[in-house]
């Protein structure tokens, strides 16, 4: 569908016509002037637009980092802007951002009313994003804004699964000071500490050790912490656990 916009360049009433193209492509090189030039109207029509992936001109514009567009699109009421509007496989605005580490984009969603505890089509919420990607400021807002530590996706990783299989300590330092299960098990049946062991993040599986991670506990293929490390590693992680023992 396309939108007249008023041509206020010229005394005769004129109108000129903007395609849906336009405005995604807006969205996308972050033309603020383009949608400052918008009437109300014009604006509210321009967010129900959707493209073939089921995104909004407010997903485009969170995705390409254009704030000042995502500022005038998350203006209206959540309920009209959109900001909580799912795409095909269930991103939300605040994922993308989230993802991508954009601070500032998030605090704008959240201020403007954006869910922090979405999940999308694989279960997953803006903190498991920021945690996979180490984002530990962006965690930090989050939390700070109600982000549940202890969610779960549709494999049952919680954010500080995501943490400990990437190796971030700091991020898995601050997840658990702020509640996070150290023991949480998947749907594998597999811990934090088993996620770090298996990517081979030592420090962050001793960070866990020293938060009394269970060493002992059982994977659905019978695998506990020590099965899972490599021999190099082993000897370490007994030291560590007994270390804890004594402690």
């Amino acid at each position: 569908m396309d939108i007249d916009l008023p041509n206020s360049t010229t005394e005769v009433a004129q109108t000129v016509t903007i395609k849906d193209d336009d405005l995604f492509k807006a969205a996308e090189n972050g033309d603020v002037s383009y949608f400052q030039s918008l009437s109300q109207p014009q604006l509210l029509h321009s967010l129900t637009l959707r493209n073939e992936d089921g995104r909004s001109l407010l997903h485009v514009a969170v995705s390409s980092a254009r704030t000042e567009v995502v500022k005038i699109l998350s203006g209206f009421d959540q309920s009209v802007s959109g900001i909580n509007s799912a795409d095909e496989e269930g991103w939300a605005p605040l994922h993308s951002a989230a993802s991508s580490g954009n601070v500032e984009i998030v605090k704008v969603l959240l201020d403007r009313g954006a869910d922090v505890n979405l999940k999308n089509n694989g279960g997953r919420t803006a903190l498991h994003y920021a945690a996979s990607k180490g984002w530990v400021k962006l965690a930090e807002i989050l939390l700070s804004n109600g982000a549940k530590v202890n969610s779960k996706d549709k494999v049952g990783s919680t954010p500080l699964h995501r943490a400990a299989s990437t190796g971030n300590s700091e991020l898995c330092e601050l997840l658990i000071e702020e509640g996070a299960d150290i023991d949480a098990v998947d749907r594998a049946g597999q811990t934090p500490i088993m996620a770090a062991v298996i990517c081979y993040n030592n420090d962050v599986a001793l960070l866990l050790i020293r938060h009394g991670a269970d060493v002992d506990v059982e994977d659905k293929e019978g695998y506990t912490v020590l099965g899972r490390a490599s021999d190099e590693f082993r000897p370490i992680l007994i030291d560590a656990a007994k270390a804890m023992l004594e402690g």
